[in-house]
């Protein structure tokens, strides 16, 4: 077992002082930048980069051999993590956005080099997977939800391309290029303190839920196992294997459906009859999954039954 990752787990505790920081001019600061908080992005990426750090770091703890490659990979996610936040502070501290922004030389340098940096934080969270996924861990529902984390949360970090690209009236002189929404300009009306869009399809719905796989898929063995010592019916592994793949492809298909919801233009708290009849789907399924992972296995022979069996055995052979 190795150590936790150190760099990962600096950049953790500095994005979590930072977070606390800046609570204060979250709340004092009443300036806004595209209808939300001029702070609340800046926040945001704090919390949601500590946790992510936090959470790689336990990963890479769970090696038993020593990669260099997947350290030096780990130590990646963790320095571009910290420079992202650093450019959107910086961007927030002169009230200017930080993303998708040409606006100006320094602003389009600035948007270029976090390009830079998410095409780094990508590139290493495939090979830090990678190194994670060769090993399997103490137990096959925490293998398969490690593998089915890693796998889904790789798949929203690449979610977060949909949003580059110019969209329809945008320019390159116009210094605005890409969006979060879909369908309409960036800036509506939005969720409190998530700015999610309430009037289009936003992007950031499903990068969200696809990037935290990694930190929720891990903890539901841990949670069954913990339970099974109380309800006996989650104690055989199959059962918590099976609740746990069943909840991984619902998850995934949960993160589907609101990348696929927000391509069509449509607010994540305004579905349609179709994404309606579509969630109802995926919970059908994942009911079905967990009933069927909850159904009693085949009766293991005890003792007392070994004991009849070769007693009736012998019964026989005498009577012969």
């Amino acid at each position: 077992m190795l150590r936790w990752h150190r760099p990962l787990m600096l950049s953790s505790g500095l994005m979590a002082l930072l977070a606390v920081a800046l609570l204060v001019p979250f709340v004092v600061d009443e300036r806004t930048l595209d209808g939300m908080p001029l702070w609340a992005k800046p926040l945001k990426f704090a919390v949601s980069v500590a946790v992510y750090s936090f959470t790689w770091a336990w990963l890479l703890s769970l090696q038993r051999r020593d990669r260099r490659w997947g350290r030096w990979a780990g130590t990646v996610l963790a320095v571009a993590g910290v420079a992202e936040v650093a450019v959107i502070v910086f961007q927030a501290a002169r009230g200017h956005r930080s993303h998708f922004n040409a606006s100006s030389p320094l602003d389009a340098a600035l948007f270029g080099a976090m390009g830079l940096m998410i095409i780094a934080l990508m590139l290493a969270n495939i090979v830090a997977a990678v190194a994670v996924l060769l090993d399997r861990q103490a137990d096959r529902p925490t293998t398969w939800a490690v593998r089915l984390g890693l796998v889904i949360s790789t798949l929203g970090l690449a979610g977060g391309g949909l949003m580059l690209g110019l969209r329809p009236g945008q320019s390159l002189a116009g210094g605005i290029i890409g969006a979060h929404t879909v369908g309409l300009p960036d800036g509506g009306p939005g969720l409190p303190l998530l700015g999610w869009s309430t009037a289009g399809g936003d992007l950031r719905v499903g990068h969200f839920v696809g990037m935290h796989a990694l930190q929720l898929l891990p903890l539901l063995p841990l949670a069954l196992a913990a339970l099974s010592r109380r309800m006996p019916v989650l104690a055989p592994e199959r059962v918590r294997l099976g609740l746990t793949l069943t909840a991984g492809g619902g998850y995934a298909a949960v993160f589907a459906l609101t990348v696929w919801q927000a391509l069509r233009g449509q607010p994540l708290i305004q579905p349609d009859a179709v994404t309606l009849a579509a969630a109802a789907a995926v919970l059908v399924a994942v009911l079905a999954g967990a009933a069927l992972s909850l159904r009693p296995g085949p009766r293991r022979a005890d003792a007392g039954d070994v004991t009849k069996i070769t007693a009736s055995a012998a019964t026989a052979g005498a009577v012969r």
